[in-house]
């Protein structure tokens, strides 16, 4: 078998140090390499294979349409587009709006902004996104995302973007000890922004509501009140769902845990879309910024936009989350995740702080210090001994996620209890094995 180590390109590594099995197979919550080792997957891969491995009606759907019709253009209609629209729409509840597909999240995001300036009758209006915050790799998503890996690579002025700090509360940006306290002040720093800049002259602000990959999960009152805010000053708010959506935090969209009120005016999907089948994101669009673009000529265009076999497979993506009631377990499942993790707070004092539990996503941030709070290395970077864990953890049979000083578990939906526990039990082990001083 080819291994790819000296022909590929790889992301978010240097390329001399990846060395990595070649995957051939997988099945639910495990993936199987070329020698047979098979691997729990504690992180959905990229946090995307909410329904797991090879889901069987997934595949099912995009073998039935290979068989009818893989690819026309968005001039033409496909069946599968206008039914994953339909599916969108309703629930999401965005009655009257409209759906753009894409290839991933990183053009929805740019997409969505593009609306946003549009609907607004700004093609330049600035945007305000937060620091710590991610929203993908190419040039104008990495000046809206406050990424510390990327920053030396773009001027988010030069894309009219403003940045705020974030909802953070471990590390409260604003000084405040209360995460309600934290959650308040990061919405009025959108606040002002937008106040400081003037709301004629701010399209939108583009936020993540829950779940992502820098780790932050903001208090319950910190998105309602940025909805309450953007809305009282007319400035859209795009919801970045990639990775919040599809039950990864115990709703199909992150946002509808606070019902109403923190209904966006746009919200973008990749990932848990499709379950990561095919490539597919999309931008949704309330019923109000789709009639400012009714009647308007949309300069924009992606060949394989809306494309056929991607769509397909997201009509049986959501079919197979309502069948498998895969977004209630996802809550109540990742509930008593999250009380395990709590519990191994307790046993190791390395455990600074646990988040999350909305759904299957909690993160577990490391510490040299309880009191002090302080990292083991500089932010991003990954210690020796976290490192030693993940690879022990490899050696397994389980895979983990790291970013920094985090451990972020996104396992797929469908992981059975048992194993999750298993891999809890394996998580506390590791933490007492390693040296964390």
């Amino acid at each position: 078998m080819t291994n790819e180590r000296d022909d590929v390109l790889h992301s978010w590594c240097v390329q001399a140090d990846w060395n990595a099995p070649t995957i051939v197979a997988g099945e639910g919550a495990h993936f199987i390499a070329d020698n047979g080792q098979r691997y729990l997957d504690l992180s959905s891969l990229a946090e995307c294979m909410n329904l797991g491995h090879q889901h069987p009606a997934v595949v099912a759907a995009i073998q039935r349409q290979a068989e009818q019709l893989c690819f026309v253009t968005a001039a033409w209609g496909a069946e599968p587009r206008a039914a994953l629209a339909r599916g969108l729409l309703e629930r999401s509840g965005f009655d009257g709006g409209r759906v753009y597909f894409t290839l991933g999240g990183a053009d929805a995001n740019e997409h969505a902004v593009k609306f946003a300036r549009q609907a607004r009758g700004l093609p330049r209006g600035r945007v305000i996104a937060r620091e710590r915050s991610y929203h993908g790799a190419s040039y104008a998503t990495m000046a809206l995302s406050g990424d510390s890996r990327t920053q030396a690579q773009v001027d988010p002025d030069a894309f009219g973007v403003l940045r705020v700090p974030p909802p953070y509360s471990y590390r409260c940006p604003f000084g405040t000890t209360a995460p309600a306290d934290c959650g308040d002040a990061a919405a009025r720093a959108v606040a002002e922004a937008i106040d400081a800049h003037g709301a004629a002259d701010v399209a939108a602000v583009l936020m993540e509501p829950n779940a992502g990959t820098n780790g932050i999960v903001a208090p319950p009152n910190y998105w309602p009140q940025l909805r309450a805010e953007t809305r009282q000053r007319g400035v859209y708010l795009i919801a970045d769902e990639v990775m919040s959506g599809f039950g990864r935090c115990g709703e199909w969209f992150a946002w509808q845990r606070h019902g109403e009120a923190g209904r966006p005016d746009l919200m973008t999907l990749a990932k848990g879309l499709t379950g990561a089948h095919v490539p597919l994101g999309a931008v949704v669009l309330s019923a109000e910024v789709a009639e400012r673009l009714e009647h308007e000529m949309l300069y924009t265009g992606l060949t394989y936009c809306g494309h056929p076999l991607a769509c397909a497979a997201g009509v049986a993506a959501l079919a197979a989350y309502a069948d498998g009631q895969l977004i209630e377990r996802s809550r109540s499942l990742g509930r008593a995740m999250f009380e395990r993790l709590r519990e191994l707070a307790q046993r190791h004092t390395v455990i600074g702080d646990v988040r999350g539990g909305d759904g299957l996503f909690a993160v577990i941030e490391l510490v040299r210090d309880r009191d002090s709070r302080a990292l083991h290395v500089p932010w991003p970077g990954v210690s020796a001994s976290l490192r030693g864990l993940v690879a022990r953890a490899l050696e397994l049979g389980v895979s983990l996620a790291v970013r920094g000083n985090l451990i972020i578990l996104a396992p797929p939906l469908v992981i059975a209890e048992r194993d999750l526990n298993d891999a809890i039990d394996l998580i506390d082990r590791l933490l007492a094995e390693f040296d964390w001083s």
